[in-house]
């Protein structure tokens, strides 16, 4: 029977027995304490403890699970699998352990026919809490399995919980006989592998504290509810149902294997050392495969890494089994076949997970590769332990995580010294350095330039290094020629030489140092006033420097780095615009600096949240796959035959220099400074998407670690906001929403309340009204009125004093005087207007107002002066 075919059947089963069929949830977690959903019930907790009220009052799922605890077990055993399927039944306080039991037995023993799975009834054992009688005579009453088939089993064995503070209860599992060649009799307490649990059903009715062991922990109480969370591991139940040997060998993952044994040439179940590595294999890819298609990418942190790892797993069993060359795509592709019919959704996410598949697959053979010689000449002289020196310089020059390379060592029977590691690592981040600042100083005329341009044309040698040694041409102080710059002042040095990069091509300048004998310079910027000549802003941090002299021009390594990162970067993520939104979307302007980028394009419309996820995806796959950077001169037609894309607005001479990027995937004309391969941008985070015009945007991104900070801040954001609302971060975009929609009611009511308060007053405000020349003259100062009442009451007031009315309020709000006028129609007809009555009191308190014949509002700044104010609009009536 398909793996398939059991997963409808146990849906199908139950939702005759009248349970809501739920679809898996994500793997990711929505529980900040868990990293990925463990186990079948995950998704149900809230409803479990009562901190939700279930939608439904029982429930069927088979839900996708990552468990990676046991990872060193994957391949040699024949149940442990880090991705696996749980299908569950839950009660929620509707029915308990008699339903749930006599649920199970006939699903298991049910003909296949009727919908059943066909288990022999003579080959079940059931396993019970060892103070639970009550399941027991549950057993005896609603299946046919005798007594001498039940076995009791203390906390550890029959005891369910999450590990962690929550829901709890006592247990009772069903174990199928495999038959004596499997080991020896005596059901569950005497072989586990023989006798295989199948189906685990928790009576769901207490609430555990934190802490304590596997064997004890302390109860809490009861829950809100009893209720019934089961768990049948599907793997395990197709594996006995289609009769293999293990999880590794169902109709989901055998193909797996099937193809790691070709690949390799080996035969699978031929050695069992190489049986192991080919189930790691199949195991992990599928993991993989379920793991990135629910969004998760291999990254250096969280579940990222876990992502990550398993890959690596996969390509140094592949390794160890003779597979050298690529096999992600026919691996991934064949695990998505595999398992497609049970999730149809894997064939729309399946392209963007092989891209993300490939990518890591490529950078990762390049990391074993050059770490690996290092490493295997390391533990060759090693004796015992392995240095930590040797994991750090793995770690840093050629990306080992620090876990493999303890697994490798532990593989040859050494340790690591993850103490002097950890050292390292931590001195290494105490070197990071703040980036250099820039201060621009005061610029000569272009006469002057001119000037020192007909001297010759500035040579750059910062394509090649970091140094340069070159004459100094001249000097300028305060906009003039000078022949010496002192100690602290500021100026302009011109040199024949220099490998300082002047801003250009939407790059920023370089930092660095200039020296000489007996004088050091600080460079606060490099520019081109005109073209050819490279003018150094510089500050004299001591001796002196004059024309004629020797200097050296000195990059500051990091601050180059960061450059070349932000300008490859910009590169990277226009070659990503055009291959998501078309060739159309052409770079028209940029700048870049150490750990910013900005591209402007040509785009009619914002860019949708998913095009922008999508560019900055296909920008880093691009960073990982360590593509290939390369300059090289030529001439402006054979560029523009290669197929260089020059930009908007450039002019170009006749030789060029084009920048490619992955070879065709981008190729710019470019003088600017970049890495040698893509990897070494590390990380592009687009961090805004706006309009410049008609018809362009612009892209701002993070680069680098500048790119990772940023990333650090906002999830660091995340964090304090979904703890200020006391909600998981998955969840506080809802919660937000929620808030916002109780504050938006509640400031309706509040003003409903207000209204009816103001109104309040409505009857004595009336009976104050007075006679004046033949019409109804209402007015009268209220205290703590909104201008929004004031409003309400005053037409109020107009209304029930009929045509001849003129109301006159005035109110003092949060230090704000408002004064509201309102007049009837025949008031109106005699000549009264509410605009000029409110306008010649505004004037009073200091400010204005206006507004129509029939109602208008003033106000001002001094409400000291508003009785005044009301006094006057009531003259001008008389």
């Amino acid at each position: 029977m398909k793996t398939a075919e059991i997963k409808r059947r146990w849906l199908e089963f139950f939702e005759r027995k009248g349970h809501t069929v739920v679809p898996s949830a994500p793997l990711i977690s929505q529980d900040p304490t868990l990293m990925f959903v463990v186990a079948g019930m995950v998704p149900f907790i809230p409803y479990m403890t009562g901190v939700l009220p279930a939608p439904y009052s029982r429930a069927t799922s088979v839900q996708k699970c990552v468990r990676t605890l046991d990872i060193d077990e994957v391949g040699k055993t024949t149940r442990h699998g880090t991705f696996f399927q749980m299908n569950g039944n839950f009660s929620f306080g509707d029915y308990f352990k008699e339903e749930a039991i006599a649920y199970a037995w006939e699903l298991l023993t049910g003909k296949l026919e009727d919908g059943g799975l066909g288990f022999d009834p003579e080959r079940l054992w059931v396993t019970v809490y060892q103070d639970d009688d009550e399941a027991i005579d549950y057993w005896l009453k609603n299946s046919s399995v005798p007594r001498e088939r039940i076995q009791k089993r203390g906390m550890k064995d029959n005891y369910w919980s999450t590990g962690q503070r929550g829901p709890a209860g006592p247990c009772s599992e069903i174990y199928f006989d495999r038959g004596p060649e499997y080991g020896v009799e005596g059901g569950p307490e005497a072989d586990e592998d023989r006798y295989i649990e199948i189906w685990n059903l928790v009576f769901m009715q207490y609430e555990r504290a934190d802490g304590g062991t596997k064997d004890h922990y302390e109860i809490l109480g009861e829950l809100p509810k009893k209720n019934i969370d089961t768990g049948m591991g599907l793997e395990r139940v197709a594996f006995l149902l289609q009769g293999v040997e293990n999880i590794y060998e169902i109709d989901q993952v055998r193909p797996l294997i099937d193809v790691a044994a070709e690949l390799s040439g080996k035969r699978y179940g031929a050695n069992e050392q190489d049986d192991v590595k080919m189930r790691v294999v199949a195991d992990h890819i599928r993991s993989a495969l379920m793991l990135m298609s629910d969004g998760v990418t291999p990254s250096n942190e969280g579940r990222g890494y876990i992502l990550r790892r398993l890959l690596r797993r996969s390509i140094r069993a592949l390794r160890l089994i003779g597979v050298s060359e690529p096999s992600f795509e026919r691996l991934f592709t064949t695990s998505k076949n595999a398992m497609v019919e049970a999730y149809p959704e894997l064939e729309e996410s399946f392209p963007r997970v092989l891209r993300s598949a490939l990518a890591e697959e490529a950078g990762f053979r390049r990391t074993l590769e050059a770490g690996t010689v290092v490493l295997e000449d390391a533990i060759s002289n090693a004796k015992g332990t392995l240095g930590g020196d040797i994991a750090f310089l793995l770690h840093d020059t050629y990306g080992f995580p620090i876990d493999l390379t303890q697994e490798i060592a532990e593989e040859n029977g050494l340790s690591v010294d993850r103490e002097e590691f950890n050292r390292l690592m931590t001195e290494q981040k105490q070197r990071a350095k703040e980036d250099a600042k820039s201060k621009k100083v005061g610029a000569a005329g272009l006469q002057v330039y001119s000037e020192f341009r007909q001297k010759g044309e500035t040579q750059f040698l910062g394509y090649e290094s970091l140094s340069a040694e070159g004459r100094v041409l001249g000097l300028i102080r305060d906009g003039e020629v000078t022949q010496s710059l002192r100690e602290g002042e500021l100026g302009e040095l011109f040199i024949d030489k220099t490998s300082l990069y002047a801003e250009s091509g939407g790059q920023a300048a370089d930092a660095g140092i200039i020296r000489g004998d007996g004088f050091e310079l600080e460079v606060l910027d490099v520019q081109k006033p005109v073209k050819g000549l490279f003018s150094h802003k510089v500050r004299v941090l001591n001796g002196e420097v004059t024309t004629g002299t020797i200097a050296e021009t000195l990059v500051d390594a990091n601050w180059r780095l960061g450059a070349c990162q932000a300008h490859s970067a910009t590169h990277v993520v226009h070659a990503a615009l055009r291959q998501v939104l078309g060739p159309e979307a052409l770079q028209s302007g940029s700048f870049n600096k150490p750990g910013y980028m900005r591209l402007d394009f040509a785009w009619g419309e914002a860019l949708s949240e998913s095009a922008k996820s999508e560019i900055e995806e296909v920008s880093n796959l691009a960073i990982r796959s360590d593509l290939a950077v390369s300059a090289q001169f030529m001439t402006l037609p054979e560029a523009k035959e290669w197929g260089a894309i020059a930009l908007f607005g450039e002019t170009y001479d006749e030789s060029v220099r084009v920048v490619q990027v992955g070879g065709p995937w981008s190729r710019e004309l470019c003088g600017g400074t970049h890495v040698s391969r893509s990897s070494q941008i590390g990380l592009v985070s687009i961090s805004n998407e706006s309009s410049v015009g008609s018809g362009a945007r612009r892209i701002e991104a993070f680069v680098g670690i500048d790119a990772l900070r940023n990333l650090t801040r906002e999830r660091d954001l995340v964090k304090r906001l979904a703890a200020s609302v006391k909600a998981p971060a998955a969840e506080l975009e809802s919660k937000i929403a929620d808030a916002l929609e109780e504050l938006r009611q509640a400031n309706r009511k509040i003003a409903e309340l207000e209204a009816a308060q103001a109104l309040a007053k409505l009857p004595a405000l009336l009976a104050s009204a007075q006679e004046i020349a033949g019409l109804r003259v209402l007015s009268a100062k209220l205290e703590n009125t909104n201008s929004e009442s004031l409003r309400n009451l005053a037409t109020a007031a107009r209304d029930q004093l009929g045509g001849k009315a003129v109301v006159i309020l005035g109110a003092e709000f949060e230090s704000r005087p408002t004064v509201m006028v309102a007049c009837g129609q025949q008031a109106i007809e005699q000549g009264i207007k509410a605009g000029e009555l409110a306008k010649a009191a505004s004037a009073e308190l200091g400010g204005g107002g206006g507004g129509k014949a029939d109602l208008a509002q003033g106000g001002g700044t001094d409400a000291g002066k508003l009785d005044a104010a009301i006094a006057i609009a009531a003259g001008l009536i008389r």
